[in-house]
């Protein structure tokens, strides 16, 4: 029997599978964008005997874009008197400044589904006045008789003291299959914020406890299913169904987890994950091994050069690996706008149609297509079971224009907002990307890498082994994580003892805790997450929090601070599967040439096979080395090398 991880994405479902052996196989399959568990099933079955599924999904953020082919739910909302509006008020963001035709998101709780009720607790936690239970079977009714499949219980500093949602739970459950309390979701202050998070779960609650249902059904007893989350940890399925905004960046997650894991393996210290699939191009920042996190994000809104746009989307407060995503994909499309001037994106063409040259309908060209024209893909993908088409490709860019001077510059473009993603994670963040090595993966990430890894000064390319299923792969590198938080602790080792307490209950087995903090200095409006040792004392905090708010603002102040959460992870090591070193012999020769053009130049560049590339191998580019989920470039001016685990490392001469 053997575990298999599987990465849904926009355009393929990877799967890698290893063996009680640790003997490992890939495969990718066309996600089926209207089913996507059908895929997985059936991806399980060509695999054979599985004892275990790890899944990565995007399928809860899709929801929220309106990309999943399934009936959003209708969700009620309990609200204390007076506050049935705060999730349409928000924080009175205008992300478009000058568009004067601007509209806010639609409310996901439409107001006829908020019912208020008359209850009480102050900011110290006081109950003030109780909840009449009557009332709640009355609103359990009127939600009801309206439409509403989940419920989100939102109550005024029920952070503080729960007592009163923890009621109005109980005897909704009596009603609802779907309830969410938001102390359970969001222990934090801010109320637009916590409520926001609770509505985004229940709504989710829905969606993802049937897309759970139908895969563990389709794939019968005897194999057990974990779901990757957020914040980079495997979870079991009864948590993705109560808690599913923990699943919500669960595919690129993954692939951080890989980067950081893998960065260990052959002893870099500071790397970024670079992720370039189907769909988008990810990067995240591993420092000294550690995946950096944030405690907030803002779904299903609109994404500018990477930057998730203040008040356009849901907030979300819960925890992510810090991401930035950017429409840079395979897939990518490419067309003129109304000023016929180039566009690359942000539109993609997916998984059906697909890029032209996949042969399924598709018409726009892409990112891939513009590859494939000048020679940067070989005419065959997935070990020569999928060929690309190349004739409609260059008819598709002869509508535009020159059709390889079209190509070319969309892959300058598409390398130029690739560069901005990883900026966003680096420059932004007070780090330098030059001290970085880069880790590129995914399909499109090692055609990338070289060019993008020029924008930003890195002289130094890793491509992991099985780069197109990387983020797959990861999901066997990842630990059971579980979270839990606590806003403003009198006693602060006490309230993460306390956290820790329970999260050894619910995990069983801890092998160690991982402590963070919500800091501000005492007056600021927002705060920064900073990790903090075990055990650890005020002092511990300050130092970590003032060491953060110098990189990140290049100042720090002479004031106290403040400590609005506490955050405490329970971590359970996996066993991770042993990747072999590249073999101490094989064939140095290239096994082709193909014509491809390099910087604006056609050159006959000699064509290796991964695979049989042995320790000590070198080449100076421009060189291609093929594989069979990705091809790697090898421009001028740089030297290609099988480094350590069989990676390939490009180097700046």
């Amino acid at each position: 029997m053997s575990t298999i991880a599987v990465d849904v994405g926009g355009t393929f479902t990877d799967f890698v599978r290893i063996d009680e052996h640790g003997n490992v196989t890939q495969f990718k399959l066309l996600t089926d964008v209207r089913a996507p568990e059908r895929t997985v099933i059936e991806g399980v079955r060509k695999a054979g005997a599985v004892r275990e599924l790890l899944h990565a999904s995007t399928i809860a953020t899709n929801a929220l874009r309106g990309q999943v082919h399934l009936e959003v739910p209708k969700v009620g909302m309990l609200v204390t008197r007076g506050f049935r509006d705060v999730i349409e008020i928000g924080r009175q963001n205008r992300p478009k400044l000058y568009d004067l035709l601007f509209e806010k998101p639609r409310p996901l709780v439409p107001r006829e589904l908020r019912i208020e009720v008359d209850e009480r607790v102050d900011a110290r936690g006081e109950v003030l006045r109780e909840l009449n239970v009557d009332e709640v079977r009355r609103a359990a009714e009127t939600l009801k008789s309206r439409g509403a499949a989940a419920v989100a219980v939102t109550f005024l500093n029920s952070s503080v003291n729960p007592h009163n949602e923890e009621i109005a739970k109980r005897v909704l459950s009596e009603e609802f299959e779907f309830v969410v309390a938001s102390h359970e979701v969001a222990p934090e202050p801010r109320e637009y914020e916590r409520f926001s998070t609770a509505v985004v779960n229940a709504l989710l609650m829905p969606i993802v406890s049937s897309y759970v249902s139908r895969l563990v059904e389709g794939l019968g007893d005897g194999c057990e299913v974990y779901v990757m989350s957020s914040s980079g940890g495997l979870v079991d399925t009864d948590e993705a169904r109560r808690r599913p905004i923990h699943m919500i960046e669960s595919g690129p997650a993954a692939g951080v987890v890989a980067a950081s894991e893998f960065a260990r393996l052959i002893g870099e210290p500071k790397v970024i994950s670079f992720d370039v699939g189907g769909t988008t191009a990810n990067a995240g920042s591993v420092v000294n091994y550690e995946i950096e996190l944030t405690g907030e994000y803002e779904v299903g809104g609109e994404a500018h050069h990477g930057r998730i746009v203040k008040g356009s989307g849901y907030p979300v407060r819960s925890t992510f690996i810090d991401l930035a995503e950017v429409s840079a994909g395979g897939g990518t499309m490419i067309e003129l706008d109304e000023f016929g001037a180039l566009r690359v994106g942000p539109m993609g063409a997916g998984a059906d149609p697909g890029p032209i040259c996949y042969g399924r309908g598709g018409r726009v060209p892409t990112v891939t297509d513009a590859n494939l024209l000048l020679g940067l893909l070989p005419d065959r993908l997935l070990g020569g079971e999928m060929p690309l088409i190349r004739a409609p490709v260059e008819e598709a860019f002869r509508r535009l224009g020159d059709p390889y001077g079209i190509a070319g510059e969309s892959l300058r473009i598409a390398h130029l907002e690739a560069a901005r993603s990883i900026r966003l994670v680096t420059v932004e963040r007070g780090l330098d990307p030059s001290e970085f090595a880069l880790f590129a993966f995914g399909g499109a990430g090692p055609q990338f890498a070289p060019f993008v890894a020029e924008e930003l000064g890195i002289r130094r390319v890793v491509i992991p082994p099985h780069p197109g299923v990387f983020s797959a792969l990861g999901l066997l590198m990842a630990d059971w994580r579980l979270e839990a938080r606590a806003s403003f602790p009198s006693d602060l080792e006490e309230a993460f003892r306390s956290l820790e307490e329970g999260l050894a209950g619910r995990l069983g087995r801890v092998d160690f805790f991982v402590r963070m903090a919500d800091v501000r200095y005492r007056g600021q409006g927002w705060e920064l997450t900073v990790q903090v040792p075990r055990p650890c004392t005020l002092e511990d905090v300050r130092m970590a929090f003032e060491e953060k708010h110098l990189t990140v603002y290049g100042v720090k102040l002479e004031r106290e601070i403040e400590v609005v959460t506490v955050r405490a992870i329970a971590v359970s090591v996996r066993r991770k599967p042993v990747l072999p070193e590249a073999p101490t012999s094989g064939s140095t020769e290239p096994i082709t040439t193909r014509r491809t053009v390099m910087r604006d130049d056609w050159v006959e560049a000699p064509v290796y096979r991964r695979e049989g590339l042995p320790r000590g191998f070198r080449a100076e580019g421009p060189a291609l080395i093929d594989e069979y989920n990705s091809t790697t470039v090898v421009p001028d001016g740089w030297t290609v090398s099988v480094g350590p685990k069989a990676s390939l490392v490009l180097e700046r001469t």
